[in-house]
């Protein structure tokens, strides 16, 4: 059970700061504050990506048994693969479900239509690389201190902002 609330405490913390980091980077490229299809605070595709680093960088380096210079770059690997899979399925069905396109990467140089290119696959390779060593560390302090009852709130109003956001976009 404690594996269970670390694990959804932060896909919320993560899920919070890439609503705060996209959010913050769309307004000064922009001039408006927007991340995501939600309406509350969180952008979900990000705290799934750090759940997935989190797990596979977890599995890795446990079972590898290899020096931390190769283990650090396989991880690089297997996770920019999962995460740009992960970007382009929900591009996908973001688009399917919502009728909307969140994000187009047809301008950049090696793009592979609109929702993948090499180089945002390699920022996110870069961004799980720096996750496991220097966010994680700082996360994993901070979520110790969550009490369970405001684990249980974030995930009730998440359930009731997915499901109002998808009754409100279906129609």
């Amino acid at each position: 059970m404690v594996i269970n609330m670390y694990l959804l405490n932060c896909f919320f913390i993560y899920s919070i700061l890439g609503f705060i980091i996209e959010g913050l980077f769309t307004l000064i490229v922009s001039g408006k504050f927007s991340s995501g299809i939600l309406y509350g605070p969180w952008t979900p595709v990000y705290g799934l990506g750090a759940l997935l680093t989190i797990v596979i960088s977890r599995k890795i380096f446990k079972n590898m048994h290899k020096s931390r210079f190769v283990e650090t770059i396989v991880t690089f690997i297997i996770l920019t693969v999962v995460l740009t899979f992960i970007e382009w399925l929900g591009g996908i069905l973001i688009e399917n479900l919502f009728h909307e396109t969140l994000w187009n990467y047809k301008h950049y140089k090696y793009n592979l239509g609109k929702y993948i290119a090499l180089e945002m696959s390699l920022i996110w390779g870069i961004s799980s690389i720096f996750i496991i060593y220097f966010v994680k560390p700082i996360i994993d302090k901070l979520e110790k201190k969550i009490p369970k009852f405001i684990t249980i709130i974030f995930a009730t109003l998440f359930v009731i902002d997915l499901i109002t956001t998808t009754v409100i976009k279906l129609k």
